[in-house]
């Protein structure tokens, strides 16, 4: 064992990048601070690729997006204070969406601590509520080992986001302190006894239904999976923007339980004979407000299988529960034998057909000269299969979620938290990990807005990414809920606009102007080819609310009511 003497000295902040490196990091965002002055000092001779960003809202949520597509912890470094409090939205998302994340924060010298410095803040108090662990590193020679525990503790269990605090004056201090050895994530195997209950519940089943959802899966846990169902020709929902969990052009597949989900979908859930909850905890969106499964006692049989062994029974009371991770899941699956005889197979083929119905854009019209059903249906025919999408939260985000057939692992990126202003700096996040992969970025106005100065993070990186901004001059998803409850009274949710293709230009990226469907094709391919990040500016008439409603619709039921 080497002596602490003949450790080479290091400062905290050297010390620090050093972990990073031990586990694996090659990429961080964030936005400058004079609280962490020494670890981009010793970052700037480091092998990591550091994107600095316009605000920390934005940087988080580029980190969180990286911890979604890869498994790995989303990496983060914002100022203390209002740079923390800025990255609070991110770092709520993670902890929403299970996604594994670490944000470092800066804090005010050790001896300052409790005076309510300049900029101080309390973050066990301030993200105790949305993390899985703060901790504050007051002593450099603990780095390696509070680190290590934070790699271990955002990818365990349910993921989730941690938060380590800095004070400026320990990462300067020099220590001698070993590395620690780099994280690794155990996986947890489901029982024997558990896996021949759940045989011999599916063979006793007549109307069985998958629903997948939650994080830690993997390209190769989705194939198990995808083999499993098609053995047993299982019929598979996806959780709430969990759609790359299961592709949509598998014959198995049903849909997602979003919002404004397939009636006949929720119908088949309510009257099935067994559940299968793979990864997802079935939370308030997935469930329909509480309504698909009663709490605490299911009416159907419920099989949950949970990475988290705390998840199982929080809510819903398990017939069978399986405490498993997706991937020694879903491979304990992919190798049960499925029975010569499916009753539930005619079943599976017309859920499946319900599913294309469902989401075939060619049968919608909207009022006004854009219609979306055709900009999808173009999209379809036009991107790659594998293409990215990334949104924020409104009704706009309905196009994508319908109408895009996702098939492949990894390629979508939305907030189950329901954040606005996500999909730009996702979109980032997603473009610098994987820049041969096409990003596109689905965006309202209102939703663009929270988060579009990270455009420019795109231009300076050389980010070619699309966003398609849907226009319609109000925070629709929240003016859909007004004419619901106080019909014809409009307030404080119309927006006045800037000029989006101006704005992409003012940046350096690419505009255009999107008014009518016969726009959409010529402006979507002139975007791609400048190689220059781009946004269309798709001007939606306001009545078009959703895809099958209207503001006047929504209004005159309203009224009718009363």
């Amino acid at each position: 064992m080497t002596s602490p003497q003949a450790l080479p000295s290091r400062t905290g902040g050297q010390v620090l990048v050093d972990q990073l490196i031990l586990h694996g990091v090659q990429q961080l965002f964030c936005v400058p601070g004079e609280s962490y002055l020494a670890v981009l000092d010793a970052l700037h001779d480091a092998d990591i690729a550091v994107t600095v960003c316009r605000q920390e809202g934005g940087a988080a949520m580029m980190a969180e997006a990286q911890g979604k597509l890869t498994g790995r912890p989303g990496i983060c470094f914002v100022t203390r204070g209002p740079g923390a409090t800025n990255a609070a939205a991110g770092v709520h998302i993670a902890h929403q969406d299970s996604t594994p994340m670490i944000l470092f924060v800066g804090q005010v010298a050790r001896e300052a601590l409790g005076r309510e410095a300049f900029q101080e803040l309390d973050y066990s108090a301030v993200f105790g509520t949305m993390s899985k662990w703060v901790v504050q590193i007051d002593d450099p020679a603990r780095l390696p080992e509070l680190i290590s525990r934070a790699f271990h503790v955002a990818t365990s269990g349910r993921p989730g986001p941690v938060v380590v605090a800095l004070p400026e004056d320990m990462l300067t201090e020099a220590c001698r302190v070993a590395d620690a050895q780099p994280y690794r994530v155990a996986e947890t195997h489901p029982g024997a006894a558990e896996l021949a209950e759940l045989q011999s519940r599916l063979q006793a089943a007549e109307r069985p239904v998958l629903i997948v959802g939650g994080s830690r899966w993997s390209a190769p846990a989705v194939q198990d999976l995808v083999r499993f169902a098609s053995a047993w020709q299982l019929p598979v929902f996806c959780s709430f923007r969990r759609q790359m969990l299961f592709p949509a052009d598998h014959p198995c597949y049903g849909g997602d339980l979003g919002l404004g989900a397939n009636p006949q979908l929720l119908a088949r859930i309510r009257e099935s004979d067994l559940v299968l909850l793979l990864g997802g905890r079935l939370s308030e969106v997935p469930s329909q407000g509480y309504t698909l499964l009663d709490i605490p006692n299911p009416r159907q049989p419920l099989v949950h299988a949970h990475a988290d062994a705390d998840e199982l029974g929080r809510l819903y009371r398990p017939s069978l529960a399986l405490h498993a991770t997706p991937s020694a899941l879903a491979a304990a699956l992919a190798a049960l034998p499925a029975p010569a005889h499916r009753p539930w197979s005619a079943q599976t083929e017309a859920i499946h057909a319900d599913y294309l119905r469902w989401s075939d854009p060619a049968a919608i019209r909207i009022p006004g000269q854009l219609q979306m059903g055709e900009v999808m249906q173009h999209l379809r025919a036009e991107l790659p299969a594998d293409t990215i999408f990334c949104n924020g939260a409104g009704n706009f985000a309905t196009w994508v979620h319908r109408f895009w057939p996702f098939r492949h692992y990894a390629s979508q990126l939305a907030p189950t938290s329901g954040s606005m202003g996500y999909g730009l700096p996702a979109g980032v996040g997603a473009k610098r990990l994987w820049p041969q992969r096409e990003v596109v970025v689905f965006a309202g106005d209102g939703d663009f807005m929270m988060h579009g100065q990270e455009f420019a993070t795109a231009v300076q990186y050389g980010l070619p990414l699309l966003v398609v901004l849907l226009d319609n001059a109000m925070y629709g998803t929240i003016r859909m809920h007004q004419e619901r409850e106080y019909p014809g009274r409009v307030s404080a949710t119309a927006l006045k606009n800037p000029d989006f293709c101006a704005y992409a230009r003012a940046f350096g990226g690419h505009g255009e102007r999107v008014e009518r469907s016969e726009d959409f094709a010529p402006a979507l391919a002139r975007a791609r080819a400048s190689g220059l990040p781009a946004v269309l500016h798709c001007l939606l008439d306001p009545e078009a609310i959703t895809p099958t409603g209207t503001l006047q619709g929504l209004r005159q039921a309203a009224l009718a009511r009363r």
